[in-house]
Protein backbone atom coordinates (compact mmCIF):
# COMPACT_ATOMS: atom_id res chain seq x y z
CA UNK A 1 0.00 0.00 0.00
CA UNK A 2 1.45 3.35 -1.07
CA UNK A 3 2.44 5.82 1.69
CA UNK A 4 -0.22 8.64 2.81
CA UNK A 5 0.41 11.77 1.66
CA UNK A 6 1.53 14.69 3.99
CA UNK A 7 1.74 18.39 3.10
CA UNK A 8 5.00 18.31 3.60
CA UNK A 9 4.63 16.06 0.45
CA UNK A 10 3.04 18.80 -1.07
CA UNK A 11 5.47 21.34 -0.41
CA UNK A 12 7.78 19.14 -1.65
CA UNK A 13 6.30 18.24 -4.97
CA UNK A 14 5.12 20.89 -5.75
CA UNK A 15 2.84 19.48 -8.72
CA UNK A 16 -0.76 19.70 -7.58
CA UNK A 17 -1.67 16.69 -10.93
CA UNK A 18 0.92 14.33 -9.78
CA UNK A 19 -0.26 15.12 -6.15
CA UNK A 20 -4.16 14.30 -6.59
CA UNK A 21 -3.46 11.60 -9.27
CA UNK A 22 -1.38 9.96 -5.96
CA UNK A 23 -3.99 11.00 -3.17
CA UNK A 24 -6.61 9.79 -5.74
CA UNK A 25 -4.92 6.15 -6.53
CA UNK A 26 -3.42 5.05 -3.24
CA UNK A 27 -7.42 6.22 -1.83
CA UNK A 28 -9.06 4.04 -4.09
CA UNK A 29 -6.42 0.84 -3.33
CA UNK A 30 -7.01 1.63 0.23
CA UNK A 31 -10.53 1.40 -0.04
CA UNK A 32 -10.48 -2.47 -1.80
CA UNK A 33 -8.91 -3.17 1.12
CA UNK A 34 -10.88 -2.16 3.49
CA UNK A 35 -14.47 -2.41 4.93
CA UNK A 36 -15.82 -0.04 2.38
CA UNK A 37 -14.78 -1.62 -0.76
CA UNK A 38 -18.51 -1.71 -1.82
CA UNK A 39 -18.64 2.18 -3.04
CA UNK A 40 -18.67 2.80 -6.53
CA UNK A 41 -14.89 3.47 -7.17
CA UNK A 42 -14.65 1.42 -10.46
CA UNK A 43 -15.23 4.38 -13.17
CA UNK A 44 -16.33 3.05 -17.03
CA UNK A 45 -16.90 5.08 -20.04
CA UNK A 46 -19.49 2.70 -20.83
CA UNK A 47 -23.24 1.94 -19.81
CA UNK A 48 -25.17 -0.93 -20.54
CA UNK A 49 -27.48 -0.75 -23.65
CA UNK A 50 -30.95 -0.94 -23.16
CA UNK A 51 -33.23 -2.41 -25.47
CA UNK A 52 -34.71 -0.49 -28.25
CA UNK A 53 -32.07 2.95 -27.89
CA UNK A 54 -30.30 3.04 -31.06
CA UNK A 55 -27.25 0.75 -32.30
CA UNK A 56 -25.28 3.66 -33.24
CA UNK A 57 -22.80 3.90 -29.87
CA UNK A 58 -22.45 0.98 -29.51
CA UNK A 59 -18.68 -0.60 -28.87
CA UNK A 60 -18.41 -3.19 -30.78
CA UNK A 61 -15.21 -3.82 -29.98
CA UNK A 62 -15.69 -4.73 -26.21
CA UNK A 63 -19.10 -6.54 -27.35
CA UNK A 64 -16.17 -9.04 -29.07
CA UNK A 65 -14.32 -9.25 -26.04
CA UNK A 66 -17.35 -9.58 -23.79
CA UNK A 67 -20.62 -10.63 -25.70
CA UNK A 68 -22.45 -8.15 -23.98
CA UNK A 69 -23.94 -4.90 -25.59
CA UNK A 70 -22.58 -1.78 -24.05
CA UNK A 71 -22.92 2.13 -25.41
CA UNK A 72 -20.59 4.91 -24.90
CA UNK A 73 -20.65 7.31 -22.96
CA UNK A 74 -20.72 10.69 -23.91
CA UNK A 75 -20.44 14.64 -22.12
CA UNK A 76 -24.21 14.91 -21.83
CA UNK A 77 -24.82 11.44 -20.06
CA UNK A 78 -22.58 13.30 -17.05
CA UNK A 79 -23.88 11.84 -14.32
CA UNK A 80 -23.25 14.74 -11.50
CA UNK A 81 -22.68 18.36 -11.08
CA UNK A 82 -20.60 19.26 -8.43
CA UNK A 83 -19.37 22.47 -7.63
CA UNK A 84 -16.90 23.14 -5.73
CA UNK A 85 -16.44 26.45 -3.31
CA UNK A 86 -12.62 27.40 -1.90
CA UNK A 87 -12.36 29.88 0.75
CA UNK A 88 -9.38 31.41 -0.14
CA UNK A 89 -9.57 34.60 2.68
CA UNK A 90 -6.24 35.18 4.65
CA UNK A 91 -6.98 33.04 7.73
CA UNK A 92 -7.43 29.90 5.36
CA UNK A 93 -3.30 30.68 4.66
CA UNK A 94 -2.80 29.79 8.65
CA UNK A 95 -0.41 28.26 9.76
CA UNK A 96 1.80 30.98 7.55
CA UNK A 97 4.86 28.96 7.95
CA UNK A 98 3.31 26.51 6.22
CA UNK A 99 -0.24 27.68 4.34
CA UNK A 100 -1.69 24.65 6.20
CA UNK A 101 -5.33 25.18 6.04
CA UNK A 102 -5.25 26.49 1.82
CA UNK A 103 -2.71 24.20 0.64
CA UNK A 104 -5.02 20.43 2.44
CA UNK A 105 -7.99 22.46 0.79
CA UNK A 106 -6.66 23.15 -2.47
CA UNK A 107 -4.85 19.18 -2.71
CA UNK A 108 -8.78 17.91 -1.50
CA UNK A 109 -10.01 19.95 -4.24
CA UNK A 110 -7.64 18.71 -6.82
CA UNK A 111 -8.32 15.10 -5.85
CA UNK A 112 -12.36 15.46 -5.81
CA UNK A 113 -12.05 17.37 -9.24
CA UNK A 114 -9.96 13.81 -10.34
CA UNK A 115 -12.56 11.37 -9.08
CA UNK A 116 -15.54 13.43 -10.72
CA UNK A 117 -13.40 13.08 -14.57
CA UNK A 118 -13.12 10.03 -13.53
CA UNK A 119 -16.99 9.32 -12.67
CA UNK A 120 -17.45 11.11 -15.80
CA UNK A 121 -19.24 13.70 -13.43
CA UNK A 122 -18.91 17.74 -14.12
CA UNK A 123 -17.26 19.91 -11.63
CA UNK A 124 -16.43 23.45 -11.76
CA UNK A 125 -14.51 25.49 -8.98
CA UNK A 126 -15.50 29.08 -7.30
CA UNK A 127 -12.31 31.05 -5.13
CA UNK A 128 -14.14 33.19 -3.13
CA UNK A 129 -13.02 35.30 0.00
CA UNK A 130 -15.89 38.09 1.14
CA UNK A 131 -16.60 37.99 -2.69
CA UNK A 132 -16.24 35.15 -5.80
CA UNK A 133 -12.82 36.06 -6.83
CA UNK A 134 -12.33 33.28 -9.49
CA UNK A 135 -15.26 31.03 -11.12
CA UNK A 136 -14.74 28.61 -13.91
CA UNK A 137 -17.85 26.57 -15.86
CA UNK A 138 -18.76 23.24 -15.01
CA UNK A 139 -17.53 20.36 -17.62
CA UNK A 140 -16.38 16.96 -17.39
CA UNK A 141 -13.73 16.71 -19.49
CA UNK A 142 -10.14 15.89 -18.92
CA UNK A 143 -8.50 18.98 -20.61
CA UNK A 144 -11.08 21.24 -18.08
CA UNK A 145 -10.06 18.92 -15.33
CA UNK A 146 -6.21 20.17 -16.65
CA UNK A 147 -6.88 23.72 -15.79
CA UNK A 148 -9.03 23.42 -12.43
CA UNK A 149 -5.93 21.56 -10.99
CA UNK A 150 -3.06 24.74 -13.08
CA UNK A 151 -5.78 26.96 -10.79
CA UNK A 152 -5.20 24.94 -7.60
CA UNK A 153 -1.62 25.25 -8.09
CA UNK A 154 -1.80 28.46 -8.78
CA UNK A 155 -3.58 29.33 -5.71
CA UNK A 156 -0.67 28.07 -3.41
CA UNK A 157 1.80 30.68 -4.61
CA UNK A 158 -0.97 33.15 -4.76
CA UNK A 159 -0.79 35.84 -1.99
CA UNK A 160 -3.98 35.99 0.20
CA UNK A 161 -7.01 38.04 -1.23
CA UNK A 162 -10.00 40.38 0.33
CA UNK A 163 -10.14 40.44 4.11
CA UNK A 164 -12.44 38.35 5.24
CA UNK A 165 -14.71 35.55 4.72
CA UNK A 166 -18.31 35.93 3.87
CA UNK A 167 -19.74 32.88 3.07
CA UNK A 168 -23.32 34.19 2.91
CA UNK A 169 -23.00 36.39 -0.05
CA UNK A 170 -21.62 34.18 -2.15
CA UNK A 171 -23.26 30.88 -1.18
CA UNK A 172 -26.26 33.39 -2.55
CA UNK A 173 -25.06 34.00 -5.08
CA UNK A 174 -23.81 30.99 -6.66
CA UNK A 175 -27.50 29.42 -5.25
CA UNK A 176 -28.59 31.65 -8.31
CA UNK A 177 -26.45 30.50 -11.03
CA UNK A 178 -26.88 26.86 -10.70
CA UNK A 179 -30.11 25.71 -13.20
CA UNK A 180 -30.11 21.98 -12.04
CA UNK A 181 -29.57 19.95 -9.23
CA UNK A 182 -26.11 19.65 -8.19
CA UNK A 183 -23.64 18.49 -5.16
CA UNK A 184 -22.24 21.84 -3.89
CA UNK A 185 -18.93 21.07 -1.54
CA UNK A 186 -17.62 24.03 0.45
CA UNK A 187 -13.79 24.39 1.63
CA UNK A 188 -13.74 26.87 4.52
CA UNK A 189 -12.78 26.90 8.20
CA UNK A 190 -16.02 29.42 8.38
CA UNK A 191 -14.14 32.48 10.50
CA UNK A 192 -15.93 36.06 9.33
CA UNK A 193 -15.93 38.99 11.64
CA UNK A 194 -19.21 39.87 10.18
CA UNK A 195 -21.43 36.88 9.88
CA UNK A 196 -23.28 34.93 12.46
CA UNK A 197 -24.46 31.49 11.91
CA UNK A 198 -27.75 32.09 11.19
CA UNK A 199 -26.79 34.92 7.77
CA UNK A 200 -24.77 31.86 6.77
CA UNK A 201 -27.32 28.85 7.13
CA UNK A 202 -30.07 31.25 5.86
CA UNK A 203 -27.71 31.60 2.30
CA UNK A 204 -27.29 27.73 3.12
CA UNK A 205 -31.31 26.94 2.49
CA UNK A 206 -31.64 28.99 -0.56
CA UNK A 207 -29.29 25.74 -2.42
CA UNK A 208 -31.04 23.27 -0.17
CA UNK A 209 -34.39 24.91 -1.43
CA UNK A 210 -33.65 24.60 -4.74
CA UNK A 211 -32.72 20.50 -4.40
CA UNK A 212 -29.36 20.66 -4.16
CA UNK A 213 -26.64 18.55 -1.90
CA UNK A 214 -24.23 20.76 0.22
CA UNK A 215 -20.98 19.07 2.38
CA UNK A 216 -19.10 21.71 4.31
CA UNK A 217 -15.97 20.57 4.94
CA UNK A 218 -14.87 22.50 7.75
CA UNK A 219 -11.03 22.69 7.56
CA UNK A 220 -9.01 23.81 10.94
CA UNK A 221 -5.57 23.52 12.38
CA UNK A 222 -7.19 21.52 15.54
CA UNK A 223 -4.00 21.97 17.73
CA UNK A 224 -3.83 25.44 17.67
CA UNK A 225 -6.82 26.85 16.64
CA UNK A 226 -9.28 24.31 18.89
CA UNK A 227 -6.91 23.40 21.70
CA UNK A 228 -5.16 26.37 22.20
CA UNK A 229 -2.28 24.21 22.20
CA UNK A 230 0.49 26.49 22.63
CA UNK A 231 3.77 26.73 25.16
CA UNK A 232 3.49 28.46 28.48
CA UNK A 233 5.51 31.77 27.41
CA UNK A 234 4.50 34.99 26.35
CA UNK A 235 3.31 35.56 22.47
CA UNK A 236 2.34 38.48 20.16
CA UNK A 237 -1.17 36.74 18.52
CA UNK A 238 -1.66 38.56 15.15
CA UNK A 239 -4.91 38.56 13.50
CA UNK A 240 -4.18 37.45 9.85
CA UNK A 241 -6.71 39.34 8.58
CA UNK A 242 -6.72 42.27 10.39
CA UNK A 243 -3.13 43.13 11.50
CA UNK A 244 -4.67 43.66 14.95
CA UNK A 245 -1.89 42.16 17.69
CA UNK A 246 -2.57 41.10 21.26
CA UNK A 247 0.23 39.85 23.96
CA UNK A 248 -0.68 37.38 26.68
CA UNK A 249 0.07 34.23 27.59
CA UNK A 250 -2.07 31.39 26.86
CA UNK A 251 -3.02 29.97 29.31
CA UNK A 252 -4.75 33.41 30.38
CA UNK A 253 -7.31 32.81 27.36
CA UNK A 254 -7.03 29.10 26.98
CA UNK A 255 -10.19 27.93 28.95
CA UNK A 256 -12.00 30.74 27.77
CA UNK A 257 -11.19 30.46 23.91
CA UNK A 258 -12.20 27.13 23.67
CA UNK A 259 -15.63 27.10 25.51
CA UNK A 260 -16.11 29.56 22.57
CA UNK A 261 -14.76 27.41 19.42
CA UNK A 262 -16.69 24.65 20.85
CA UNK A 263 -19.92 26.80 21.13
CA UNK A 264 -19.47 27.86 17.90
CA UNK A 265 -18.42 24.54 16.16
CA UNK A 266 -21.76 22.61 18.27
CA UNK A 267 -23.89 25.55 16.59
CA UNK A 268 -23.00 24.77 13.38
CA UNK A 269 -22.98 21.77 13.16
CA UNK A 270 -26.94 21.36 15.23
CA UNK A 271 -27.52 23.67 11.94
CA UNK A 272 -26.35 21.46 9.56
CA UNK A 273 -28.69 18.89 10.86
CA UNK A 274 -31.16 21.09 10.54
CA UNK A 275 -30.98 21.46 7.40
CA UNK A 276 -29.42 17.93 6.10
CA UNK A 277 -26.01 19.39 5.42
CA UNK A 278 -23.29 17.38 5.88
CA UNK A 279 -20.88 19.13 7.80
CA UNK A 280 -17.28 17.56 8.22
CA UNK A 281 -14.88 19.02 10.72
CA UNK A 282 -11.54 18.30 8.96
CA UNK A 283 -8.07 18.22 11.02
CA UNK A 284 -5.26 19.56 8.49
CA UNK A 285 -3.28 16.95 10.11
CA UNK A 286 -5.11 14.35 9.90
CA UNK A 287 -5.54 12.28 6.25
CA UNK A 288 -6.64 13.24 3.14
CA UNK A 289 -8.78 10.10 2.99
CA UNK A 290 -11.52 11.60 5.20
CA UNK A 291 -12.60 14.28 2.45
CA UNK A 292 -13.02 11.65 0.13
CA UNK A 293 -14.86 9.20 1.54
CA UNK A 294 -17.18 11.91 2.56
CA UNK A 295 -17.88 12.55 -0.73
CA UNK A 296 -18.25 8.88 -1.79
CA UNK A 297 -20.96 8.92 0.94
CA UNK A 298 -22.57 11.79 -0.14
CA UNK A 299 -22.37 10.74 -4.18
CA UNK A 300 -23.97 7.19 -3.18
CA UNK A 301 -27.02 9.44 -1.96
CA UNK A 302 -27.23 11.59 -4.13
CA UNK A 303 -27.41 9.66 -7.56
Amino acid sequence: MKKPLTLADVKKFENMEFLAKQLVEGFITGLHQSPYHGFSVEFSEHRLYNSGETTRHIDWKVFARTDKLFVKRYEEETNLRCHLLLDVSPSMYYPTDSHGKITFSALCAAALATLLRKQRDAVGLVTFSDRIELQTPVRSTSSHLHTLLLILQKQLEAKPVGKDTNVTVVVNQIAQQIPKRSLVIIFSDMLSRHEDSDEIFAALQHLKHQNHEVIIFHVMDRKTEEEFDFAEQPYVFVDVETGQEIKLQPSQVKEHYRAAVENYKRDLLLKCGQYKIDFVPVDISEPFDKVLYSYLVKRAKVK
